[in-house]
């Protein structure tokens, strides 16, 4: 009765099996699209940025495409210092709004400046600089510094390598 049915609804037993080659076909397409998602690294590539403005580890983004809104969670918070004299920390969630070359109203990320931490609010690509924002100042990097990403615990040090020095633009400026 059934075989009937579905005789009667495909037509012949060719057909019926040609049905089920695309069906597969198209289920096979479906799920290697969403096994394709791009990584948040992409995501910065295709705003302009460079993947070391985060750094390894990432464990899922989400970016609503329409208002820029996004966020990248990590396994835990992750510290690390770079050259010595900066240190950087990142929450186990960061947010913000990402368009093409300005990351706004970032939460998640802060640098110790002498002896406080302060948050860095936003990021923008000037040219081949990076500029990071604190609210009242801001100082610039050069983008060659952030080609790879640096590693939670031990930044760019984590084979006890020589620390790579890194390239600051010569202004710092207050708002």
């Amino acid at each position: 009765m059934g075989s009937f049915l579905i005789q009667r609804f495909i037509g012949s037993p060719k057909i019926f099996f040609l049905f089920l080659l695309v069906s597969q076909s198209f289920a096979s397409e479906t799920i290697s699209l969403e096994t394709m998602k791009s990584t948040a690294y992409d995501v910065l590539k295709d705003f302009n940025f460079p993947i070391g403005l985060l750094p390894k580890g990432v464990l899922d983004y989400d970016l609503d495409f329409s208002s820029g809104k996004f966020s990248a969670s990590f396994n835990g918070s992750c510290s690390f210092s770079i050259e010595g004299s900066y240190q950087l920390k990142y929450a186990n969630a960061i947010k913000g709004y990402i368009s093409k070359g300005k990351i706004a109203s970032l939460e998640g990320v802060s640098v110790k400046l002498l002896f406080m931490w302060v948050n860095i609010v936003e990021v923008s690509r000037r040219g081949d600089d990076l500029e990071f924002s604190v609210g009242i100042a801001a100082a610039g990097f050069s983008i060659d510094n952030f080609e790879e990403s640096p590693q939670c615990g031990c930044g760019f040090n984590c084979n006890h390598l020589q620390v790579r020095k890194i390239r600051k633009n010569p202004f710092v400026s207050s708002y």
